[in-house]
């Protein structure tokens, strides 16, 4: 499909649990929201955000969901905007969908010359507050958690790196949250978000296994409410707008990582709002 041969970008997670008809939207919500009225580029959050901006600038971009129904709007609006795409449906917990997929993508776009890992997940959210410890957690909402955070970028990783070695350059890409930075209770209404502190540490790992072939591995801590059409109605973004955060303008920080010169490499980037106090 990349006829072009353009360079490559891949989005693990290219749409939002809280764009229009997202999981998160309709369990807080209860119900899909119009989103007609939003600029385009906040409509699929962070990762829909990242595929136009790297669209924008000349690559082919490579959409992953684990349904497609789910980016079909977003493929449309970067051909509506001039740019290339495709989708490829990839579920993180199953290690045959990811080989499948990278094998369908290294055979219809091309091995990847940027890899963003945004993946999310909501599990954990509808506990009840006399659930809020983790006796009561249950073990497929850990391993969830686990096959997002852990074992899914391990096993993304091992996909695209070795072309990225080989060519000596390229850039893995990690989206992150503060729950990477130190183990945090899990409070009512929250993601089970500890483990994404192996999320953080693996690309610590990956800084000192690629950076010397020529390969940028970053962990992006994106620091605050996201704006997109499910959390613009939330009760915080109501009385503080000024703390929601601009997915485009998050997209521009992960394309300035991958443009970076290879004498000044940043290998973690925390992006707060200014209201707010950075998480630590």
């Amino acid at each position: 499909m990349n006829s072009n041969r353009k360079p490559v970008a891949v989005v693990v997670g290219a749409t939002s649990k809280w764009q229009s008809d997202g999981r998160n939207t309709k369990l807080v919500h209860g119900r899909v929201i119009d989103d007609s009225d939003m600029p385009v580029g906040i409509r699929w959050g962070v990762g829909g955000a990242i595929a136009q901006k790297f669209a924008q600038e000349g690559f082919f971009v490579v959409l992953t969901t684990r349904n497609s129904a789910n980016a079909a709007d977003l493929e449309k609006a970067i051909g509506d905007q001039g740019g290339e795409s495709m989708i490829v449906e990839l579920d993180l917990v199953s290690g045959d969908s990811i080989s499948k997929a990278f094998a369908q993508i290294r055979e219809q776009a091309g091995d990847p010359n940027v890899l963003v890992y945004n993946a999310g997940y909501l599990e954990g959210r509808d506990l009840p507050p006399e659930k809020e410890l983790l006796e009561y957690m249950p073990l497929e909402i850990f391993e969830t958690a686990q096959h997002i955070t852990s074992r899914g970028p391990f096993l993304v990783a091992q996909e695209v790196l070795p072309a990225m070695r080989q060519r000596g350059e390229g850039s893995f890409l990690i989206s992150n949250n503060p729950a990477s930075l130190r183990g945090r209770k899990r409070y009512t209404g929250q993601s089970l978000y500890y483990p994404r502190v192996m999320m953080r540490t693996l690309a610590q790992v990956l800084t000192e296994e690629y950076s010397e072939h020529g390969v940028h591995v970053a962990n992006v801590v994106i620091d605050g409410l996201i704006d997109s059409p499910g959390t613009r109605s939330l009760p915080a973004a109501q009385e503080q707008p000024e703390i929601i955060m601009n997915p485009v303008k998050i997209a521009e920080a992960f394309y300035y990582l991958h443009t970076q010169d290879k004498s000044c490499w940043t290998h973690e980037l925390q992006l707060t709002p200014f209201p707010n106090k950075p998480a630590f």
